[in-house]
């Protein structure tokens, strides 16, 4: 990095240019380390000298944000507006502000280079992704930059020459370096060339009313360069000094940032976040960057994408954590607090609503008869009380299985239905409905389609669910319990052991690894124990076996996150079912969590008091 550093510097004589993209971290980290090697005695800024006074007054404060406030009326007296003013914060992560830090740990001399003459002519800040400044170097980064310069005009010739005259002015016999945007660099280096006069003496005083004040914590991110977070990490490393191993890997502190906004989500709302929502994130923030021209997200990227994939809590959460900065003060004596929104600072600002979702008080009353769960009196205390003679089931629970066992085998003929659909030009009968796919796609012709759906054949019997093929033989409870009326299908199933987990004395929950219900009841063998399904490979093609063997009906549904082996097609074909397969992620997540839960009574005696302890 330190030969990085080198070849990037333009050297004329004593005078060390040091060009760097204004708000961004890649440069700042950057030029501290090049002055603290080079340890030159003057550094010239790119600020206006008029507002020297208050630029050193916020350098006492850091790393205490501030922001310089400029009234309209100091700009232009011939155009005041009431209330409106210009804003310029400063941010420890911007390469000008640490400049003149370290000069000041250095005791170098601090020369602000733009006149008090008029105001800074407008420049496009348009530049590559600065990130690129860590894949390719900083010599790359800059001399494809200059391979295209901006359009000069003669305001920023004027500009460029103040500026020079300024230089010229110093110690020429000093070791100089020049902090300037990358966008003057060259029409700075060429008014260098020739020698300059002294600008012209202003006639009004610019920038006479404007103050420094203390920014809101809460506002940070909003209109600042760099996240607050991110400065934040770069604040630790200057503390203790670790700038020389330093390194700013963006997609690190991304992934840093949104695991850290994950946990105060999770503290905060109950929910945690699946995997493949982190996956889905990470795509659909690459896509929006790519759509921006940036290699990495922005925030506002990140929070978007937090809405979008998540919920608008989590991306709440996101924007938070960005907005964390050290112990920035809410309020400071003798200075004013403004709290700004990203539209009083920028041009062009994009904005995003979060509707933060919080329980409500109301939702959370209890009746006042409404009894506190129960829980042991001691570790251990229901442990005691379980004999474990026999096992049952809790009616409640057996019920919602056995509805949503019937939902799911009408969800089963529907989609055979739908395969079978035929559809055909609109002639004499609608049938069963248009097809709007179809007629939309055959609109130059001008006909209207309409579908029938295919007829579906016979019932559904056995019914296979499976949320886990349990390769890791994770779920060691193996059980098959038969039911207790014609409306209660017998039951195979695997899971965690129900009473590692007692949920009252002799309750126990459990979690479904998988399960075949199959009517009518009291038909069922002990499906674990039974050598004719010895050659199944895996606990779920153990209960499609059982369920192929035992299924009254023609057809089997199979539910599982893949569909099974071509054997058992086969297997199927020779006992006269069919297996119809649907995959578990067409089905809510949501009513699958709440089905995955089983409790598991020691004995029927149970039952009477399970109400106190299942919710």
């Amino acid at each position: 990095m330190a030969g990085d550093l080198t070849d990037s510097i333009l050297t004329r004589g004593n005078i060390a240019y040091f060009p760097v993209v204004p708000g961004r971290l890649e440069f700042a980290w950057r030029l501290r380390r090049f002055l603290l090697e080079r340890r030159p005695t003057v550094v010239a800024v790119e600020l206006p000298s008029s507002l020297e006074a208050l630029y050193r007054k916020a350098l006492d404060r850091l790393p205490q944000m501030s922001v310089i406030l400029i009234p309209e009326d100091s700009l232009d007296n011939d155009h005041e507006e009431e209330g409106r003013a210009t804003y310029i914060p400063i941010e420890p992560a911007d390469p000008f502000v640490e400049a003149m830090r370290t000069a000041l740990e250095l005791g170098a001399e601090i020369v602000f280079l733009e006149p008090p003459t008029h105001e800074k002519p407008h420049l496009s800040d348009s530049y590559p992704e600065p990130y690129a400044l860590e894949l390719i170097g900083s010599r790359a980064y800059i001399e494809a930059y200059r391979v295209h310069p901006q359009t000069r005009t003669p305001e920023i010739e004027a500009h460029a020459a103040a500026m020079a005259w300024k230089i010229q002015g110093a110690d020429p016999l000093a070791s100089t370096c020049v902090v300037v945007s990358l966008n003057l660099l060259d029409p700075l280096l060429d008014a260098m060339e020739l020698p300059q006069e002294a600008p012209p003496v202003p006639r009004t005083r610019l920038f006479q009313r404007a103050e420094l004040c203390n920014l809101h914590p809460d506002c940070l991110a909003e209109v600042t360069s760099e996240p607050p977070y991110y400065q934040d990490l770069y604040e630790r490393a200057r503390i203790e000094e670790d700038l020389k191993t330093f390194h700013l890997d963006r997609p690190r502190w991304q992934l840093q940032l949104l695991r850290e906004a994950e946990k105060e989500y999770a503290i905060n709302t109950g929910e945690t976040m699946q995997s493949w929502q982190r996956i889905t994130l990470a795509k659909f923030s690459r896509n929006l960057a790519t759509l921006d021209g940036h290699l990495v997200p922005s925030i506002f990227d990140l929070t978007l994408a937090a809405r979008s994939i998540v919920d608008d809590n989590y991306a709440y959460e996101v924007w938070q954590m960005a907005n964390r900065f050290g112990e920035q003060q809410t309020e400071v004596p003798g200075m004013e607090t403004l709290n700004l929104s990203g539209d009083e600072v920028f041009f062009r600002t994009r904005k995003l609503r979060i509707r933060r979702r919080l329980p409500r008080m109301k939702q959370r009353l209890k009746p006042s008869g409404l009894k506190a769960r129960k829980r042991e009196k001691f570790k251990g205390e229901w442990a005691q009380q379980t004999d474990g003679q026999s096992i049952c089931s809790y009616p409640p629970e057996d019920l919602v299985i056995e509805n949503y066992g019937r939902f799911l085998k009408r969800y089963a003929k529907s989609k055979l239905s739908e395969e079978r659909a035929r559809v055909e030009p609109f002639l004499s009968s609608t049938l069963d409905g248009i097809d709007l796919r179809e007629t939309i796609r055959n609109w130059h012709d001008g006909k209207l389609y309409v579908r029938e759906l295919g007829k579906f054949s016979g019932e559904v019997g056995a019914l296979i669910v499976i949320f886990d093929e349990d390769r890791q033989d994770r779920y060691r409870y193996l059980t098959t319990w038969l039911g207790e009326h014609q409306n209660e299908s017998d039951m195979a199933f695997y899971s965690t052991h129900p009473f590692d987990h007692l949920v009252g004395p002799g309750i126990g929950r459990a979690e479904y690894g998988g399960l075949l219900m199959t009517l009518p009841p009291r038909r069922l063998y002990d499906v674990w124990s039974d050598p004719d399904y010895d050659t199944a490979e895996t606990k779920a093609e153990r209960l499609l076996m059982a369920g192929l063997d035992y299924s009254i009906e023609r057809n089997v549904v199979y539910i599982a996150a893949k569909p099974p082996r071509s054997t058992f097609r086969h297997l199927a074909a020779k006992v006269n079912r069919k297996i119809i397969y649907i995959p578990l992620g067409q089905l809510s997540p949501a009513k699958l969590k709440k089905i995955r839960v089983v409790h598991v009574l020691d004995s029927y005696a149970r039952r009477a008091e399970a109400k106190q302890f299942l919710w």
